[in-house]
């Protein structure tokens, strides 16, 4: 293998890390990136709040407890030794209601079951000395959650792939996928790149992509956006560190939650509102081919059927800023409407089954030449590296060979 070309469709960080690990790997094998943006990193990636997630919340044994533990060390690691950002800001995980304490506890054995660093409870009054301004009766608090720039990431795994002879082709939207004698032929349009094995990546479009590789339907995208405040800049210094609450089981989203950003900001959020496009980032963007897809699907009938009352509650939030610092206001009291404007969003690809189930795990497929990565939502910016580990495993392993 290692005279082939291998392609990457999407230039996130999930693709740019699976290829910069196969050209490291496979010395002399050619790495081509295909992405329809005119830069890398254009959508989750460029729109990620930064958390360097230290492994808490994933059930042990799932992919993404494994990738994401291992994620972290390969991360700081690249960092440090890139002189990137990474700081060790660290996380409370804050229970504000008795009813909250088992679930606090639960996620306290999960996490040691997963080998999160350090990770220990903390009483109301520790609570204090770590976070003056926050409030809650306990709370887990992990020292080593880290903040980074994931779009700075990317672009240096992008220059990597190029120091190794590979090339990223931006402005490149796949428009068909097609099985030729020994390999896959790539276009886009009239322009066709010819390749020997193929790793899609692609993000928000996974679904679609992955159709043109001839991969089974499901499971579908559906893309939830998530919004953000910004703390003023005169009031940065309520928070030292990450604020989260104790997550709700039913969801793979974390709740509204307060974010310092390495450039200095904090943003609060995001909340989680189902997108009117796949890339819609603003409540004005629409688009009707995507509306009809998501409305010709079954399982997205059956999850508004189980989850209505949390999204009349989350698209609440969304229109009132009163609303959406309701939420807050329990983990850091007093911080209100005027403490904040209104900041960016971002869309996640979050993978839904037929059932209406929503898709937590990592899920990758294998179709011939073509390895299909259907499920990355977060932590996989955290997880990338393994990520790509884990990839090119299945790859270099002949994985998907039979047809």
């Amino acid at each position: 293998m290692a005279d082939d070309t291998i392609g990457i469709v999407g230039a996130g960080i999930v693709g740019l890390a699976t290829g910069r690990e196969i050209a490291l790997r496979r010395p002399g094998t050619r790495v081509v990136v295909f992405d329809k943006e005119q830069q890398v990193a254009a959508h989750q990636t460029g729109h990620n709040s930064g958390v360097v997630h230290a492994g808490i919340y994933y059930a042990p044994g799932s992919l993404k407890a494994d990738l994401c533990v291992r994620g972290v060390s390969l991360l700081r690691a690249y960092c440090q030794d890139r002189q990137l950002p990474y700081q060790e800001i660290g996380k409370l995980v804050v229970a504000v209601r008795e009813d909250e304490l088992g679930r606090m506890e639960n996620l306290y054995e999960r996490a040691r079951n997963n080998h999160v660093p350090d990770l220990r409870r903390i009483s109301r009054d520790e609570i204090r000395e770590i976070e003056p301004n926050a409030g809650g009766i306990a709370a887990l608090h992990s020292p080593r959650t880290a903040i980074t720039d994931y779009r700075a990431v990317a672009r240096r795994f992008a220059e990597d792939i190029a120091a190794q002879g590979g090339e990223v082709k931006l402005g490149f939207p796949v428009s068909s996928l097609t099985d030729v004698p020994g390999g896959i032929e790539v276009a886009s349009g009239e322009r066709r790149v010819r390749v020997d094995r193929l790793v899609l990546c692609a993000g928000l479009q996974s679904d679609t992509v992955a159709g043109l590789a001839r991969d089974r339907k499901d499971p579908r995208i559906v893309p939830f956006r998530g919004e953000y405040m910004l703390l003023k800049p005169d009031r940065t210094d309520l928070v030292r560190g990450l604020i989260y609450p104790v997550p709700d089981p039913r969801y793979p989203f974390l709740g509204v939650h307060f974010t310092p950003r390495v450039d200095g900001s904090v943003e609060v959020g995001p909340n989680a509102v189902l997108a009117l496009a796949r890339e819609g980032y603003k409540l004005s963007d629409v688009s009707v081919r995507d509306l009809a897809r998501l409305a010709a699907y079954p399982g997205v009938w059956k999850m508004a059927a189980q989850h209505w009352r949390t999204g009349v509650k989350e698209y609440r939030g969304s229109l009132s800023v009163t609303a959406f610092m309701r939420a807050a206001g329990d983990y850091v009291p007093g911080v209100g409407t005027d403490d904040v404007v209104r900041g960016g969003a971002g869309v996640r690809a979050q993978a839904l089954d037929p059932d209406g189930s929503l898709v937590d795990d990592f899920r990758i497929h294998h179709v011939g030449r073509v390895t299909a990565v259907r499920n990355a939502p977060s932590p996989a910016a955290t997880a990338s590296m393994a990520i790509a580990e884990h990839i090119c495993d299945a790859v270099f392993a002949g994985a998907g060979d039979a047809p």
